[in-house]
């Protein structure tokens, strides 16, 4: 792809994405996910949904890619069915691998709205899940999650100002309609990456409310 992966625009200085960038590639990542789980018969599971897997066209519209490890889920696998087997083993890359796969669980789409969940997050404040600062404990989610409600700017990725003009910050109403939108959009990440995953959005439902996060800030 001409722009290559996401990686590269949120952990270099290849480039600063801007808000509406980021927005807009959220909703291709999860219009891919809703692609493959809801209208792929029979559907597919990513399994190894992460930045350096997510490709950026001249246009810097999102495409999912490498699908070496995806997994098809057969006629009789409920989507919501979780079945333990210890000969599945790991799949997917430490940071955005659902928690459950890791105890023997079965594939699930519920799996790839973890990791959507991780990559929304960490495209809006700039840290992956990896970052040395995430141990004994502390991870993206919990990170994220104890921001909510009031102190997203204060963890949201810098890097996104410098599309919005030095006088931004001195626009409140500009301003509080950036708050609003990162809350929803770092909100979303934590409901999609639950520990459990039947507590997770469905990924239809994630779609729906990305779409509406990505349609609030251009028409606010």
């Amino acid at each position: 792809m001409a722009n290559g992966s996401l990686v590269r625009w949120i952990h270099s200085n290849y480039g600063a994405l801007s808000l509406p960038q980021r927005l807009d590639i959220a909703v291709d990542i999860v219009d891919a996910l809703d692609y493959l789980h809801n209208s792929c018969q029979p559907p597919v599971v990513h399994c190894d949904l992460k930045p350096s897997n997510i490709l950026l066209n001249q246009d810097m519209r999102a495409h999912v890619g490498d699908f070496g490890i995806a997994r098809v889920l057969d006629e009789s696998t409920s989507k919501t069915q979780m079945i333990y087997n210890s000969s599945i083993g790991i799949r997917g890359t430490i940071g955005y691998i659902a928690p459950e796969y890791g105890e023997g669980l079965a594939v699930s789409t519920y799996g790839d709205v973890y990791s959507f969940g991780v990559i929304l997050i960490e495209m809006f404040i700039g840290r992956s899940p990896t970052d040395d600062m995430f141990r004994d404990g502390m991870s993206l989610h919990y990170f994220a999650k104890a921001s909510l409600p009031d102190k997203v700017m204060e963890i949201a990725d810098s890097n996104i100002w410098l599309h919005d003009g030095v006088n931004t910050k001195n626009d409140k109403r500009h301003m509080k309609t950036i708050e609003e939108c990162l809350y929803s959009v770092i909100h979303l990440g934590v409901l999609c990456s639950r520990q459990l995953p039947t507590e997770r959005l469905s990924i239809s439902d994630a779609a729906a409310e990305m779409h509406a996060i990505r349609d609030s800030y251009i028409t606010a």
